[in-house]
């Protein structure tokens, strides 16, 4: 989780200013003067902006493997599962926005720093969970066989830029684009489609277990 006090702040705005403006024109100036503190202080907790961005990074897929862990155990079935996960890629956009624009506008910067590497370590360990549901839909005949490892990358590279045309004050919700989302990828996975009946409802069981997931992880 974030880490508390001055140090939460200093992260908290740093991560604001990633999103708004990329790691480029973020500066540990700018970060302290909004907080009346001194770079020194900053320097102090994180060292580096390699290091702050590292610890935007690693808090960022804290949170998601946890909510991942609670999303798998709250659904029973591979098909619910991966839908959850699917709807919980694009509720992120509204419920953690800053830190999930910051982390997927910066996140081929995060590919091969020496500093990211714990954050490296997370992101595989999500990256084998969602590879997991996909080998276990499989195996028990919910899904067509296929090629998980490069069905899984599709997956995620859908999801990675919808923080560049995803409004989270517009008229599609998170939800409903999360619905379309299980459709298509779910759609052309499922052997019997008449399972996607339910995994598209917007405000069905499934996104209701995902927002739980996250609240009872972030409290948003």
């Amino acid at each position: 989780m974030p880490p508390k006090g001055r140090a939460g702040d200093i992260l908290a705005t740093f991560t604001r200013y990633v999103a708004e403006r990329g790691y480029d024109a973020t500066n540990f100036s700018d970060i302290a003067g909004e907080l009346g503190l001194s770079k020194g202080t900053i320097v102090h907790h994180f060292g580096t902006k390699d290091r702050l961005l590292a610890a935007l990074h690693e808090s960022y897929m804290r949170r998601r493997l946890a909510e991942a862990a609670l999303i798998r155990d709250r659904l029973a079935m591979p098909t619910q599962r991966l839908a959850g996960l699917l709807y919980a890629f694009v509720l992120y956009q509204v419920v953690d926005r800053e830190a999930t624009v910051a982390f997927q506008r910066e996140v081929v910067r995060l590919a091969d720093h020496e500093a990211m590497a714990e954050g490296r370590r997370m992101r595989a360990e999500y990256l084998g969970l969602v590879r997991a549901t996909l080998s276990e839909g499989i195996a028990s005949g919910e899904f067509r066989p296929c090629d998980v490892e490069v069905q899984s990358l599709l997956i995620f590279g859908s999801a990675q830029w919808a923080w560049t045309w995803f409004d989270p004050a517009g008229t599609v919700s998170a939800e409903q684009v999360g619905a379309q989302l299980v459709e298509l990828v779910l759609g052309g996975l499922l052997t019997r489609r008449t399972r996607l009946k339910g995994l598209t409802e917007a405000g069905g069981k499934v996104v209701r277990v995902v927002r739980q997931s996250i609240s009872d992880v972030t409290g948003s």
